[in-house]
């Protein structure tokens, strides 16, 4: 077994124990298991190809601490992992914006307006309870949008694998963080922390094999120029 298979099977474990010990509700799993699962990604990443961008390494790290302060509770420790998934989505975006050839402004109104949509309702619904949070949750809320927007810009010029993974990534992302949001400052629900994970643990993944297909399609260009 090689080592992408066996980080692969790390991260499988760690994704499945986790999300088993939030159903359960046993703290040992989800305080031993939840960092790893990113930990193992990063590692997989570094496996699966003989360049790697340093973007999407810095992103996935600060993913990891991010991870590890919103276990802990308390405000100071939400805004500590607040701002290190703030400063992630800011390293996707720019990945993202890299990837985007050409556009024109129809397309982005058409990107926009879906997860603008999405946001407006969202903060309705939360206005009320997150007092002195609103503007952080706010700028959190308008990056991840962000994310999104790009991500169906890139999509809607290439309609290929790669920008198709990275945009359900982005989407479902923004769905597990919407989630948590409502779990967090509407109704608590044990419901809403194990749909919150899934989804991150989902959105992580095919943002990671986005990621993989981008890589190899850069490598095989270059192979080609250089042949």
């Amino acid at each position: 077994m090689n080592k992408i298979k066996i980080t692969f099977f790390v991260f499988l474990l760690a994704s499945i124990l986790e999300i088993v010990g939030i159903i359960f509700t046993i703290p040992i799993l989800v305080y031993i298991f939840k960092p790893l699962i990113v930990f193992s990604l990063i590692f997989l990443y570094v496996f699966s190809l003989p360049k790697r961008l340093k973007w999407y390494v810095m992103a996935l790290e600060l993913c990891f601490f991010g991870d590890v302060f919103l276990m802990f509770p308390g405000k100071m420790f939400f805004i500590f992992g607040l701002v290190s998934f703030l400063i992630a989505h800011f390293l996707f975006i720019k990945i993202v914006v890299n990837s985007i050839k050409k556009t024109n402004v129809l397309k982005v109104v058409y990107s926009v307006i879906p997860f603008l949509t999405a946001l407006s309702l969202l903060i309705f619904i939360l206005k009320d309870s997150l007092h002195e949070m609103f503007w952080p949750v706010l700028i959190y809320g308008l990056t991840i949008s962000t994310f999104g927007s790009v991500s169906l810009i890139n999509h809607l010029e290439t309609k290929s694998k790669k920008s198709l993974f990275m945009l359900i990534g982005a989407v479902i992302f923004m769905v597990s963080d919407s989630v948590l949001a409502i779990n967090k400052f509407y109704e608590a629900s044990h419901l809403f922390e194990i749909i919150v994970m899934s989804t991150y643990i989902l959105a992580q993944y095919l943002i990671f094999r986005s990621m993989v297909l981008t890589e190899k399609y850069n490598l095989l260009n270059e192979n080609e120029i250089n042949t």
